[in-house]
């Protein structure tokens, strides 16, 4: 096997052609390991200290096998994308390739080429990941310490094949108060619209995080100028990929709820959500926005909706059961 080591925001310029196919054939195929989630991250996101180390493996035919995209910050080496804003990371690679490409980056990594470093802390990586079986053999076969534990939890509700189905395999109570608000919606005419293909996207976007900034005082700090360019960046490469999923609830004409989620690889996902609480508040719209997407994953041949990091209540109330993501600790001793 062939490691190159890419220094700099250029790798997403090098891989531009590769990254994409490569990524959805890897263990962790999700909306944040393409190369323009990964790209407008780095860009508007990464630490001001941080240093983009990327390791490229590839075979005899130049095949190219897995992406590392790492940055340093203070000898500590991360995902790229890591923490806060990034739902899934891990290696980008084939189940096939991912043992023998981890031992390939690892030596890479400890070659004298690669920017000094003490420890290795990768967040994120979700329980079904081989990752998490291949990295402490390889510390303990290197003498590195190695530490796991629980990040977060990420709930999701594996799909029913009609709405119907689907609403009878949830506690009964939420069942029926489901039922009752969407009733309540529709007689209020309250109207799902999905952007579509030619629809205006920065628009579409712009509305969207007018409607996140007032759901809650905390969204509103959250939402500073990175972020903001972060929506941007990956809205647009979405839709032009069909893969955006951005749902508005309107009320004679005004916007008053919203999804922006990812329709990627079978699944929904669910990456955030606005509600104006002075607009229509007896009609529950940030419930009823949440069935009907649901209603429509169903409709549309979804197998999964994936309410990604976080065990708010409302989430169980539709349904979801935890999954994991875990993160990743190896130190040089």
């Amino acid at each position: 096997m062939i490691t190159e080591l890419i220094h700099g925001s250029d790798v997403f310029t090098r891989l531009a052609n590769e990254w994409d196919a490569l990524a959805q054939r890897g263990i962790t195929n999700t909306p944040f390991q393409t190369l323009a989630y990964q790209q407008a991250w780095w860009t508007h996101l990464h630490p001001a200290n941080g240093r983009l180390h990327t390791v490229t493996v590839r075979n005899d035919e130049q095949e190219l096998l897995a992406i590392a995209c790492l940055y340093n910050v203070d000898g500590t080496l991360y995902f790229n994308g890591c923490v806060e804003e990034t739902d899934y990371l891990d290696l980008i690679a084939s189940a096939e390739h991912a043992e023998a490409t981890w031992q390939a980056i690892l030596n890479c990594l400890c070659s004298p080429d690669f920017p000094e470093w003490h420890s290795i802390d990768l967040c994120n990586v979700p329980e079904a990941s081989p990752t998490r079986s291949i990295l402490p053999q390889e510390a303990q076969r290197r003498g590195f310490l190695f530490r796991e534990s629980l990040n977060e939890v990420c709930p999701i509700i594996e799909l029913a094949d009609t709405f119907d189905g689907y609403l009878e395999g949830i506690d009964s109570k939420q069942r029926r108060e489901i039922q009752r608000k969407l009733r309540r919606a529709e007689a209020a005419e309250a109207e799902m619209v999905v952007v579509g293909p030619d629809d205006d996207v920065e628009t579409a976007v712009t509305d969207f995080l007018d409607l996140l900034q007032k759901s809650t005082f905390e969204k509103r700090d959250w939402l500073n100028d990175g972020r903001r360019a972060v929506f941007y960046d990956a809205a647009r490469a979405a839709h032009q990929a069909g893969t955006l999923q951005l749902i508005f609830m309107e009320v004679r004409g005004k916007k008053a709820a919203a999804l922006f989620n990812f329709d990627y690889n079978g699944r929904i996902w669910v990456y955030n959500s606005g509600l104006d609480p002075a607009l229509f508040g007896a009609l529950s719209l940030g419930v009823v926005i949440t069935a009907k997407a649901i209603e429509y994953a169903v409709e549309n041949g979804r197998t999964t909706f994936d309410f990604l990091r976080g065990n708010e209540t409302y989430k169980y109330r539709f349904g979801a059961v935890d999954t994991r993501i875990y993160r990743l600790h190896l130190e040089r001793d």
